[in-house]
């Protein structure tokens, strides 16, 4: 697998991201997957906010979320079907404002595979919109897919055999999650300015229709519910 990172000029709010990322391709070879960072996407849909206060953030948080708790640092919130910090609300790299995470990144994915497959005249095209998330009791962030087109997000090992030909019971990879990871590695977290990326032979199975919901677990069954009350206070 290729991740080759785009450098670019900054990006305006209220920008046209076709234009952007078309800007940034000249070519593309068949089975791509573009990476757009969520960050982009929201300020080409103007999704901004000026909070004038704590208050006025806490608020914006709450509306944004499913479910918000406040910790010593940020607040824990679900949004569409996550846990993240502050409902992915980030301050750096704004110039002073708030980015909200983009209105509907799976549809916003869609149309960007649509217009690009066009574009480029290419039978398989992924494309992949990241953001950032941390992981429980681990230090830093790494990438995260928001939303996704063109191919399957997660490969299903249940039922086939293993090397020993034991049959698998649980095994899942999540492709999704696994290519934004790698794929944020590169493009950077600060001053990079590398909003796109390119990644090529990638271990995607390409697709025209994606569901989703094939990521989420219900919070019923998600395995590490019951570890918070179970930790000791310190």
């Amino acid at each position: 697998m290729i991740i080759r990172p785009i450098k670019t000029r900054i990006f305006q709010e209220g920008e046209d991201l076709v234009a952007f990322i078309t800007d940034h391709f000249k070519k593309l070879q068949e089975k791509s997957v573009i990476v757009v960072t969520s960050k982009i996407v929201a300020l080409a849909e103007k999704r901004t906010a000026v909070a004038e206060n704590v208050q006025t953030k806490e608020k914006l948080i709450r509306a944004e979320s499913e479910l918000a708790i406040p910790t010593k640092y940020v607040w824990l919130t679900v949004k569409d079907g996550m846990v993240m910090a502050s409902a992915g609300i980030d301050e750096s790299n704004a110039n002073g404002k708030l980015i909200l995470l983009p209105k509907d990144s799976f549809k916003t994915a869609r149309n960007l595979r649509n217009t690009l497959r066009q574009r480029y005249s290419l039978r398989h095209l992924g494309v992949l919109i990241t953001d950032s998330r941390t992981v429980p009791l681990r230090a830093g962030v790494t990438g995260v897919g928001v939303g996704y087109a063109g191919f399957r997000g997660i490969k299903d090992y249940r039922g086939t055999p293993d090397i020993f030909g034991r049959k698998f019971k649980f095994s899942r990879t999540n492709i999704a999650d696994g290519l934004a990871t790698a794929a944020v590695l590169v493009m950077g977290e600060g001053n990079e300015r590398q909003p796109l990326a390119i990644i090529e032979r990638a271990p995607v199975e390409f697709c025209d229709r994606v569901n989703r919901a094939e990521l989420r677990i219900d919070i019923q069954e998600d395995m590490y519910r019951p570890l918070f009350s179970k930790l000791p206070k310190h």
